[in-house]
C-alpha cells in the first residue's frame, strides 16, 4: 500500500524502464536490469560493521555450584554472538563556561575565552542539534511537526516555528555552498534534467499553488568518468522555458531530459553562451508502446519493445566500462537495432490509419528520433534519463509526507537543503558528519568564501579519508 501511495504522489517523476511489470500484460517482454552504476555492496547477513561499538554482556549461571558434588565450577570455554542494538536519541544541555582571569599583582585587565560562534547568536541549540532536524528533515523527509513530537515525548518542549527558524538559518549559511554545488554541475559538457511540481501555501495561507523543482545532475560512474555524482534543484514558479532558460543562461553542452517542449528552446542556434544538443530518454519513447500494449494488446506494441529490450541488454553488459567501449559496441550493436526499428516505425506508418493507438507512439519516437539515438554517437550518453528521474525520489518522498512547502521561502530553503544532502549520500557520506562538521567551520570562520570548494561533498570526502590516513600511519 505504501509503494502504491510512493508511486501516485511520484506522477511522471519516477519510472523504471529496465523491467516491465507483470501488470503491463501477458506476454509483454521483460527489460534486463541494469547494474548499478556503482558496485553494490553484498548484503551483509553474518557479520555487523567493525566500527560500531561494542557493548558486552555477560550472562552467568544462576549457580557456579557443581550439583552434583556441590563443588566449585570452573569456566572451561564460552559461546558468543552478536546482536544489532541501539539506544534513543540522547539529548543533554551543553553548559559552556569560560572562565575570567585577572593579575593580582597589577591592572592588565580580565582575560578570557572568546565565546564560540553559533548559527543563532544567543540561541537555544548547538549545531549538533540543528544538524540533526534538518538531516532529519531534508535527508530522511521526517516534517518539523513530527519532529516536535518526537522531542516532546524526551521532555523538550519546541514550537514548529523554532525549528523552521533552525533550517532557514541553516540554509542561509549554506547557500554559497549550494550556488558552488550547482556551477560545478554546470561545469560539465553533459547534464541531466528533469522538473518537478512542488505545491508551496499562497500568502492568504488558505491555498497552494503548483511551482516546479528543477533538478540538475551529473554522474559519471556509469562510464568511470571524471565527474562526482551532484544534484541541484532549483526553485522555480513555473515550468515553462522562461524558467529553464534562465537557470541555463550560461550552459553549453548536452541536455539529457525527456522531450517537453520547454527544453526545446534552448536549442536556439543563437544562443549566446553557445549550442545545447538535447539527448532524450529512450525509456519515455518505450513507455508509450507500453501503454499502447497493455490497453490494445498491440503486436506492433510488442515488438517495439521486444526490440529495446536488446538494446537494454547491451547497455547492461557495457555498464561501468569506459566511455570508448561503450561507443564501439553501440556502433557495432545497438546502431543497427536502431535503424531496423526506425524502418519498421516508417514503414508501418505508412500502412495504418492515423486513428491508430499505435501511431501516436510510432509519431512520438520518430519526431524525436535524433535526440533518442545521440548514445550512439557518444559512450559518456546514458539511453534514459533515469539518473535525474531517480534523484527526484527525494524530493517526491518529502513531499509525500510534508504535502507542501510552506512560503516560497520555505521552498528555496528545501532546495538547498535537499540538494546539498542528497549529493552528500550520493557519494557515500553519513549527511549528519557532514553537514555538522561543514556548519561548524563556516560559522567559525576556519572555512573562508575562497576555500569553500573543500566543503563539497567529494572534496570533503577526500580531505577526511586523507586525515584518516595520517592518524593510522
Amino acid at each position: 500500500m505504501v509503494e502504491k501511495q510512493i508511486r501516485f504522489d511520484l506522477g511522471d517523476v519516477v519510472h523504471e524502464p529496465e523491467v516491465a511489470s507483470a501488470s503491463e500484460g501477458a506476454g509483454l517482454p521483460k527489460m534486463p536490469r541494469q547494474a548499478s552504476a556503482h558496485s553494490r555492496p553484498r548484503r551483509n547477513i553474518g557479520a555487523l560493521p567493525e566500527h560500531l561499538e561494542r557493548v558486552v554482556e555477560v550472562i552467568e549461571p544462576s549457580s557456579l555450584e557443581c550439583a552434583c558434588c556441590q563443588g566449585k565450577l570452573h569456566c572451561i570455554g564460552e559461546d558468543e554472538s552478536e546482536v544489532l542494538a541501539s539506544r534513543p536519541a540522547t539529548l543533554y544541555v551543553l553548559r559552556t563556561v569560560r572562565p575570567k582571569y585577572a593579575c593580582r599583582a597589577c591592572e592588565a585587565g580580565i582575560v578570557q575565552a572568546k565565546a564560540k560562534p553559533r548559527l543563532f547568536d544567543g540561541g537555544l541549540a548547538t549545531t549538533s542539534m540543528i544538524s540533526n532536524v534538518v538531516v532529519w528533515r531534508y535527508a530522511w523527509y521526517l516534517p518539523l511537526n513530527r519532529q516536535v513530537q518526537m522531542l516532546k515525548g524526551q521532555g523538550v518542549r519546541l514550537d514548529t516555528s523554532t525549528l523552521c527558524s533552525w533550517v532557514k538559518r541553516s540554509a542561509w549559511w549554506l547557500k554559497s555552498l549550494y550556488d558552488k554545488l550547482l556551477a560545478y554541475i554546470h561545469s560539465h559538457s553533459r547534464v541531466f534534467v528533469d522538473e518537478t511540481r512542488m505545491p508551496v501555501l499562497k500568502r492568504d495561507r488558505t491555498r497552494t499553488k503548483i511551482c516546479q523543482f528543477w533538478a540538475h545532475a551529473v554522474d559519471d560512474r556509469p562510464w568511470n568518468g571524471p565527474a562526482y555524482p551532484a544534484v541541484a534543484y532549483v526553485f522555480a514558479q513555473g515550468r515553462g522555458k522562461t524558467e529553464i532558460q534562465s537557470q541555463l543562461v550560461r550552459y553549453s553542452g548536452i541536455l539529457q531530459v525527456d522531450a517537453y517542449k520547454a527544453y526545446k528552446s534552448l536549442t536556439r542556434p543563437d544562443r549566446r553562451a553557445g549550442s545545447i544538443a538535447l539527448a532524450y530518454c529512450l525509456a519515455h519513447a518505450r513507455r508509450k508502446f507500453v501503454d499502447v500494449f497493455k490497453k490494445y494488446k498491440s503486436e506492433l506494441a510488442k515488438v517495439v519493445i521486444e526490440r529495446l529490450a536488446e538494446v537494454y541488454a547491451i547497455e547492461a553488459s557495457i555498464r561501468s566500462t569506459s566511455a570508448e567501449h561503450r561507443l564501439g559496441v553501440r556502433q557495432a550493436k545497438s546502431k543497427v537495432l536502431m535503424a531496423d526499428l526506425k524502418m519498421l516505425l516508417m514503414d508501418t506508418l505508412k500502412d495504418i490509419s492515423a486513428k491508430d493507438p499505435v501511431a501516436s507512439a510510432i509519431k512520438y519516437t520518430l519526431g524525436h528520433w535524433a535526440g533518442l539515438t545521440l548514445f550512439l554517437e557518444d559512450g559518456r550518453l546514458e539511453v534514459d534519463s533515469n539518473t535525474v528521474e531517480r534523484n527526484m525520489r527525494s524530493v517526491a518522498l518529502g513531499r509525500v509526507n510534508s504535502l507542501f512547502a510552506g512560503s516560497d521561502g520555505g521552498a528555496e530553503t528545501w532546495a538547498i537543503l535537499g540538494s546539498l544532502l542528497t549529493t552528500a549520500k550520493l557519494n557515500g557520506l553519513d549527511p549528519y558528519t557532514w553537514l555538522n562538521d561543514v556548519l561548524e567551520r563556516i560559522v567559525s570562520g576556519e572555512i573562508k568564501s575562497t576555500s569553500l570548494w573543500r566543503c563539497l561533498p567529494w572534496h570533503w570526502k577526500q580531505e577526511h579519508a586523507d586525515m584518516n590516513m595520517a592518524v593510522a600511519a
